[in-house]
């Protein structure tokens, strides 16, 4: 575990992140992260949370009318 040191930024706080927090992620500067919290704790991420949720209905709705598409695809 990481120890993160709140510093000023502009007007708002900010943390740094190290190497070692970030490699995993497969992130560089200028990248978005996005963070969410649930009832577990924080969760930072490069992957849009809202965009996942839109791809997974979309693979719903690719599952339920399968047989369709395909035929439409014809």
């Amino acid at each position: 575990m990481a120890s993160l040191k709140l510093r000023k930024i502009g007007s708002s706080l900010g943390v740094i992140l190290p190497k070692e927090v970030l490699n995993p992620l497969h992130v560089k500067e200028g990248d978005t992260l996005y963070l969410s919290q649930d009832k577990d704790g924080l969760t930072l991420t490069p992957y849009d949370p809202e965009f996942e949720a839109i791809m997974n209905a979309a693979d719903e709705c690719d599952n339920q009318y399968k047989n369709t598409l395909k035929q439409l695809a014809k």
